[in-house]
This record gives structure tokens, C-alpha cells and sequence, in this order.
């Protein structure tokens, strides 16, 4: 359940980013992928389309169909606040980290790693000898 503040926050966003509710089409589709028969015979996914600008969003993170119909809004205002303000969103950020750790180290970055593992396999070597 959602709390009437954060129904009325999201709405103070959405009107200053220039977002109504007339611009918007929305309509409730079934859901897909894991979650069996549930899933697959209710309409709880929702999608939401901006008419003047064409970004659309698709919601199917809860299976409450208000909870999906409030994070849609939410996530089409992040869309509207990063193009508006080259602002990245948290969920944007989350993907960027993900990829930076994921990449491949350099050359450079795998020598001093294997260094600096050596430097501690040899304190600790160091440690259970009594220090020989």
C-alpha cells in the first residue's frame, strides 16, 4: 500500500517536470516471465506512454497493480529528470557500477594485484613460521 504522501509527492514531480495525467495512455497488460499461472493471467504489468515525447515505460516489479502503476510513474519522472537535467538516475548509476566492475582489468591493474597478493602471502607465511 502506498501512503497518500507519496502518491501526492510523486505528483508535486510530476508537475513540475511539466508531466498530467492527460498526456498520458495507460493500460494494464499481462505480465510476463517467471511467476506460473499467476502471472500469466493477471493484468497487473502496467504501461504507460508520454504522448508528446513518445517515452514509454513498462511496470511489472510488484504484483500489486497500483504499487506497479505508481513505480511507473516514478520511473518515467527519473527518465524526464535525466534528460531534462543530464541528471543520471539511481537505477542508471546501479548499471554504470555494475558495468565498471564487471570490465576487464588492464595489463597494469592484474601485475599489481598478483604483487600485492604476494606482498600478503608472504606476511602471512611470515606469521606461521614464527617469523624465520
Amino acid at each position: 500500500m502506498i501512503s497518500p504522501e507519496k502518491v501526492l509527492a510523486l505528483a508535486r514531480r510530476m508537475l513540475a517536470l511539466g508531466l498530467c495525467e492527460e498526456d498520458l495512455i495507460e493500460k494494464f497488460i499481462q505480465g510476463s516471465g517467471s511467476g506460473g499461472q499467476k502471472i500469466n493471467k493477471t493484468s497487473s504489468c502496467v504501461y504507460l506512454k508520454h504522448e508528446p515525447t513518445g517515452q514509454e515505460v513498462k511496470c511489472q516489479r510488484e504484483r500489486s497493480r497500483e504499487l506497479n502503476r505508481y513505480l511507473a510513474r516514478k520511473e518515467l519522472c527519473d527518465r524526464f529528470d535525466q534528460i531534462q537535467n543530464g541528471v543520471l538516475s539511481k537505477r542508471q548509476q546501479e548499471i554504470e557500477k555494475i558495468r565498471r566492475q564487471k570490465r576487464q582489468k588492464s595489463r597494469r591493474q592484474k601485475q599489481r594485484m598478483v604483487a600485492d597478493k604476494r606482498k600478503q602471502s608472504e606476511k602471512k607465511s611470515n606469521r606461521r613460521c614464527g617469523g624465520e
